[in-house]
């Protein structure tokens, strides 16, 4: 059906619930049939696209209802694009495992322009659930439901993408015959007879070569990813080959349900819960402070303490919640950093909130891992520990609800759980 050229909203949905595989909503601008470059992929890994026409905005939650969302501006679709393929993926196994499967089409009224539900998955890993192509001048969205066995990597590389995915790997192919020897090998030495001499056939034409590439290759997409749990609670930065660059700390939260006398109507673009991203620092040289909106203590990326408060989400209603910015170029001067929200108002605990949390380094796998449900009354949750080790960084998922003392604030309480030893005053937005 035909689409406006204009700013769109597409979301993967589906349904969550015990041994419910999660799935991952990822996007190809595609010139002839294949995208022209691994840029032209956008996907948790690759977020945004150069032109700016697609950007992957992450999940929310909201009830049993879990949706995955992509936002599409066709109308800063470069000219030589022709077809944008909607995808999903499968992570932890099959979409015959996840119920209610669908995409959905908005404009930036909230008006539906096009879904489809799409039935019938067995044993796929990967679905092509439609796609926006252009005709007469105009665009429309089409619903396809092609599914692939081989998982994203197999849509991905199916599209021309190159994938590095080490884990994966195809088996060695043969390796190609030798090219010929420039020089004879050396003759031992004082040998009783000469040994004949082998050389190189004769060349009747000089072999041309490839020319130069216009630029640097890029570096093949890596698709991999990290999900922290009780079971398995730490990850080695390095080992992701999160080494250097910006790595964002996003929290994303949802009311689950509304609760009668708190005020307000609960929910994506309606809530009134205020939660504050927030990280404790200690640094290589001793000193140490915190990174919240309270006090506009928002930090700085490129001097001490090399983090950054990006904003204060004070609804939750952004799609992209609350980031805070890590350096990593500096992580010689980290001890340790541990992330933390608080409640600021809107509500007396985290009970019925469900909140996520993702490490998106800039040169590695993304790490994320969900909230325990809250069965006490706590208004502060150390979320992630940073330490570091050497000359490498590690995260402790920690998911860690407290309960303040009367008359104790939640900074001052995260504080003392973790003997970080700092002196507090009230402080306001």
């Amino acid at each position: 059906m035909p689409v406006p050229t204009t700013a769109l909203r597409v979301e993967l949905g589906r349904r969550s619930g015990p041994g419910v595989p999660d799935a991952d909503a990822s996007a190809l601008l595609l010139a002839a049939g294949k995208v022209r470059s691994d840029a032209d992929f956008v996907f948790y890994n690759q977020p945004a696209h150069a032109s700016g026409a697609v950007r992957h905005e992450g999940k929310r939650t909201s009830g049993a209802q879990v949706t995955d969302t992509l936002l599409v501006d066709l109308a800063r679709v470069e000219g030589g694009i022709e077809r944008i393929v909607l995808a999903a993926s499968a992570d932890g196994g099959t979409f015959g495992q996840i119920p209610d499967l669908s995409i959905e089409v908005t404009d930036d009224g909230g008006a539906v322009v096009a879904r489809f539900d799409s039935p019938g998955a067995t044993v796929e890993t990967a679905f092509v659930l439609g796609e926006f192509y252009r005709r007469q001048g105009g665009w429309k969205f089409r619903a396809v439901g092609q599914g692939y066995s081989s998982g994203l990597e197999g849509l991905a590389t199916d599209f021309g993408i190159t994938v590095d995915e080490p884990q994966h790997a195809a088996p060695t192919p043969a390796a190609p015959p030798a090219a010929p020897p420039v020089a004879a090998p050396r003759p031992p030495a004082a040998p009783p007879v000469p040994p004949p001499v082998t050389m190189p056939p004769p060349v009747t034409a000089p072999v041309p070569l490839p020319p130069p590439p216009a630029g640097p290759p890029s570096a093949p997409v890596r698709l991999s990813k990290v999900t922290l749990t009780k079971a398995a609670p730490s990850v080695s930065l390095a080992k992701q080959g999160g080494t250097s660059g910006a790595m964002r700390v996003n929290l994303n939260w949802q009311v689950r349900k509304q609760l009668p006398g708190w005020g307000g109507r609960w929910g994506a673009g309606q809530g009134d819960v205020d939660l504050d991203l927030c990280a404790l620092y200690e640094l290589a040289d001793g000193s140490k402070g915190v990174v919240q909106a309270l006090g506009n203590a928002f930090g700085s990326l490129h001097r001490p303490p090399y983090i950054h408060l990006d904003g204060d989400d004070r609804t939750g209603a952004v799609a992209s919640g609350e980031n805070l910015t890590v350096n990593l170029d500096h992580k010689q001067d980290f001890s340790r950093i541990l992330v933390f929200v608080t409640i600021y108002e809107g509500a007396a605990s985290f009970a019925d909130l469900h909140a996520t949390v993702t490490l998106q380094p800039q040169h590695g796998a993304p790490i994320d891992f969900s909230l325990d449900e809250c069965t006490v009354p706590s208004t502060v949750c150390a979320l992630a520990l940073i330490t570091r080790t050497g000359g490498d960084l590690v995260v402790q998922r920690e998911a860690r609800y407290l309960v303040p003392e009367r008359g104790v604030s939640p900074q001052r309480t995260i504080d003392r759980a973790y003997g970080w030893g700092m002196n507090w005053t009230p402080g306001r937005k």
